[in-house]
């Protein structure tokens, strides 16, 4: 009976006590206890050993199943306070749902109610700034105005979406008629100021005028831009009939004058009217933007009627004057008034970088200074740093062809100074210490040609800059001809050229006509100078496609111009074929020599020692006079034994037998 009772007990703690693991770990850690009642696995027939381990202990029986009974009826009482109280918490709940449902209707009343004072104080503002705006609008109370308009703009914009509304739409109306009102009168009251016609109104700016300029920033822009055309066109009035294009003073040469107005001009502004405008309209600069577009188009439009009277000079004059000014309005203008709509900018070149070399002024611009008593040269701002580079200078532009014809005419007489210098005065003195000297003449003229690019560059980086290249290829040509090749030493005094077939012809026969010392430095000297131009015209090219538009690169190229100084390998040729033609004699008497009556055998033969000679003469000299280009000398060595050693053993088979005597000499010593 005791067993079925135990068994039933177990059955329904199994049925009841189905947790999972991480349930029964979760309540261990909230409500630890040591009751084996509480273990998850909890064995009752092993409890109820323990409570009776011996028959003896059956005698208590009753007392442990009270205990236990007691312990039930405890558990069923809390379990029942915990349900009930879960009953409770659920009434509990609907009530809180309901006071929260109460809270939100009274916040969302409260909300609305506040909108619409909100909404209330807004048509209260604008309805009375309307009003006061209308009044003060006919009273030019402009300072108030100002602050007002700003006010009523904002509250406005609250209104957007009752539109619909009559009354607001009225409003809205209103509010755009006042504003249309406002700009006619404040354009009116410039137009009064500063007639478009005649001198400005006595007394000079007012406060009126001040306040004006306050509410036109909150206007339409257009009233804002309308303000300033008018000021500038009226303040620029009397700069277009004093330099109209009749007048002496609108000419290049005294262009100066014209800057000279303009400085003026804004020093009269700042004085009289720079507080009257807004700080932030830079109407300084705006006068000054606007006084060169119109210098521009009256210069180009003058120096198109009389083109013929352009002279180089001049025209440089009148540059560097410009580029100074351009400069002058760099330092005091940060040029933010070029990149809005109000007034056009100019598009000027892009820049060029990387200069070939410093730039500094040209001849030209220090001849014409000292003429002008000004020996000063600025320097002309860098493109990247000058944001009025070209808005007045790039007018010049069309008219840079007589630059151009300038400088082909100056080059020109260049090159025939130089070939008169190297006539009177001869080829340069031998100098075996330092080595062949480059030609003074080569250095003067790519000294010139950096000049002029640098020049050019800063008048115009586009198509003058192509034609200035064109005349740089053309004397290059000439100078490679006419002071390089043309001076190459020739061995007889023909009028012909100097070829290497005429040389051959010229050292034939038993005399050789060997070049003297002055003629082999000349030789090396000229190499020297070849391979000099050769490397700087590589770097002109270079300098020149840095300089010149983007777009024109590939239309330079000076590779013709290069391969003229091919008298690098003409004079390397001469200097192999002198030594060369001075061995022949020896050579060609030892093919000559009688070998079959040789009876005694000496230290050295004649013919070697005369090749030793001729080697020891050229060779050295060649060597000092190349030692700054090695290479060439290298080359020198190699094509003469190219050359000799060939023809030292065509001779050696022409030789005739040797005699048995003399043989068994040589084979006994």
């Amino acid at each position: 009976m005791m067993e079925e009772e135990e068994l039933e007990f177990v059955e329904e703690l199994e049925a009841v006590l189905q947790l999972t693991p991480e349930v029964q770990l979760a309540i261990e850690q909230v409500f630890p206890s040591q009751d084996p009642l509480d273990r998850a696995d909890f064995n009752a027939v092993e409890y109820i050993n323990t409570l009776f381990p011996t028959e003896q202990s059956l005698a208590n029986i009753d007392e442990v199943v009270n205990k236990i009974r007691l312990k039930i009826r405890r558990l069923d009482d809390n379990i029942r306070t915990v349900v009930r109280g879960q009953t409770n918490v659920g009434q509990d709940g609907r009530q809180v749902k309901e006071i929260t449902r109460d809270i939100k209707q009274l916040d969302h009343a409260k909300r609305h109610l506040t909108t619409s004072i909100t909404t209330l104080n807004h048509l209260h503002m604008l309805a009375g700034g309307v009003d006061s705006l209308e009044a003060m609008t006919r009273r030019r109370q402009y300072g108030e105005v100002a602050n007002l308009l700003q006010g009523v703009m904002n509250v406005l914009e609250h209104f957007h979406k009752y539109m619909g509304i009559p009354q607001i739409r009225q409003l809205s109306e209103r509010v755009k008629a006042a504003q249309t009102e406002l700009g006619q009168q404040i354009l009116a009251d410039f137009e009064e100021a500063f007639p478009s016609q005649g001198t400005k109104r006595p007394g000079g700016p007012s406060n009126v005028l001040r306040d004006a300029c306050l509410v036109a920033n909150i206007l339409d822009p257009r009233i804002k831009q309308e303000i300033i055309k008018k000021f500038i066109k009226q303040h620029l009035s009397e700069y277009l009939v004093l330099f109209q294009e009749n007048q002496d003073v609108a000419w290049l040469d005294k262009i100066d004058r014209r800057y000279a107005w303009i400085k003026r001009q804004l020093v009269d502004y700042e004085e009289k009217y720079g507080r009257m405008f807004p700080r932030e309209w830079c109407m300084a600069e705006r006068i000054a933007v606007e006084f060169c577009h119109v210098t521009r188009t009256e210069l180009a439009k003058i120096m198109r009627t009389r083109a013929k009277e352009i002279e180089v000079k001049l025209l440089l004059f009148a540059i560097q004057r410009t580029t100074n000014f351009e400069g002058f309005l760099a330092k005091r203008f940060s040029g933010c008034t070029l990149t809005d709509g109000t007034l056009k900018k100019l598009e000027s070149p892009p820049p060029s970088t990387n200069p070939f070399l410093e730039d500094e002024p040209t001849p030209e611009m220090e001849e014409l200074a000292t003429e002008k008593g000004d020996l000063d040269q600025p320097k002309k701002p860098k493109a990247p740093d000058n944001p009025f580079h070209g808005i007045v200078s790039k007018c010049f532009e069309p008219h840079l062809y007589v630059y151009i014809e300038s400088q082909d005419k100056n080059l020109g007489e260049l090159i025939d100074r130089f070939v008169a210098d190297f006539k009177a005065q001869g080829p340069p003195k031998p100098n075996t210490d330092e080595g062949g000297a480059v030609l003074p003449s080569c250095a003067d003229l790519f000294v010139y040609y950096k000049k002029c690019m640098v020049q050019c560059s800063q008048l115009s980086t586009g198509e003058p800059m192509i034609a200035l290249t064109t005349i740089f290829q053309k004397y290059l040509r000439e100078y490679a001809w006419k002071i390089l090749s043309g001076n190459l030493p020739k061995t007889t005094t023909s009028s012909g050229g100097l070829t290497i077939s005429s040389l051959l012809k010229e050292k034939e026969g038993s005399e050789v006509a060997k070049f003297t010392l002055e003629e082999l430095c000349l030789i090396c000297s000229i190499l020297s100078t070849a391979e000099y131009c050769l490397a700087t015209t590589q770097q002109l090219e270079e300098k020149l496609k840095e300089k010149v538009d983007v777009s024109l690169i590939e239309r330079i190229n000076l590779t013709g111009e290069m391969d003229t100084f091919s008298v690098i390998s003409s004079s390397i040729q001469l200097l192999v074929q002198d030594l060369d033609a001075a061995c022949d004699p020896a050579l060609t008497a030892m093919s000559k020599m009688q070998w079959q009556n040789v009876e005694h055998v000496g230290d050295q033969s004649p013919y070697v020692t005369s090749v030793i000679l001729h080697i020891k003469q050229n060779v050295p000299i060649i060597r000092d006079n190349l030692a700054s280009t090695r290479k060439y000398f290298t080359q020198f060595c190699i094509k003469f034994a190219n050359s000799f050693i060939p023809k030292f053993i065509t001779h050696l088979f022409k030789c005739k037998p040797i005699s048995m005597v003399g043989a068994e000499q040589v084979w006994t010593q």
